[in-house]
């Protein structure tokens, strides 16, 4: 039981520190090792974002705190990802475990290797005005709840890829991924109920630990070999995932 509660304290310390530092990635590490352990879909997506209530409003005020939020942004993303994320997660508790898994872990797949991409890829030096942030945050939210993980990795990369500062980027994705993963939360809460506490307590104790120590590196640690190293954890995982489930 406490070898269990520590494992997961350690998995979401990791997972909020890469999340509050680079704008992405809590959700889809931490489902990964859910999935890794025999956790179904559903179960994983509701525990991670059970946990996230937490984790990400602590996240959001570290950088609020720290100056890192546009809140013109903020409520551009925060309403359509709190309708996509509350579809996607009904969606979720209607789809069999057996169908869902394979997808899911192929999602996580995409999501590595994408995480790979932006890392590798030239970034863009212009600070332009972030355009159809309202579709972003819809189907950013959507397939964050159906995934159990995956509004960063849509959203910011996103915005980063349209130019947006990456200091508001990441901030403003972090403290609108509370508001998302709330709703998500709400929705489980009320079709299926939540499981697994010691998951959900390890996971919220660990990503408030992290959180203020990510929100202040945001701008001081070089993200590109901890993307590299993401990206690259993600999909070996989620491609033993995809092989298992085959």
């Amino acid at each position: 039981m406490w070898e269990d509660l520590l494992l997961f304290v350690a998995v979401g310390f990791a997972a909020q520190l890469i999340d509050g530092a680079l704008g992405m990635a809590y959700g889809v590490s931490a489902t990964t090792v859910l999935l890794g352990f025999g956790v179904p879909p559903v179960t994983a997506s509701a525990s991670i974002h059970a946990a996230e209530v937490f984790t990400t409003g602590a996240s959001g005020f570290s950088h609020w705190r720290f100056g890192n939020v546009d809140f013109r942004l903020l409520r551009r993303l925060a309403l359509p990802g709190m309708i996509g994320g509350g579809i996607g997660a009904f969606l979720l508790t209607n789809i069999p475990g057996e169908v869902v898994r394979p997808v899911v872990s192929a999602y996580l797949l995409v999501m590595g290797l994408y995480i790979l991409w932006r890392a590798l890829g030239r970034k863009p030096n212009r600070t332009d005005e972030p355009k159809h942030v309202g579709l972003l945050g819809l189907f950013g939210g959507l397939l964050d709840a159906l995934g159990g993980g995956g509004w960063g990795p849509i959203v910011t990369t996103n915005l980063l890829g349209q130019g947006t500062a990456p200091r508001y980027a990441i901030g403003s994705v972090n403290l609108a991924e509370f508001f998302v993963t709330s709703t998500i939360t709400a929705t489980f809460l009320f079709t299926i109920g939540l499981e697994l506490w010691p998951i959900i307590a390890g996971l919220v104790v660990g990503g408030v630990i992290a959180a203020p120590f990510a929100a202040y590196v945001t701008s001081r640690v070089p993200d590109k070999p901890l993307m590299i190293l993401v990206g690259m954890l993600i999909s070996i995982l989620s491609l033993r995932g995809v092989l298992q489930a085959f």
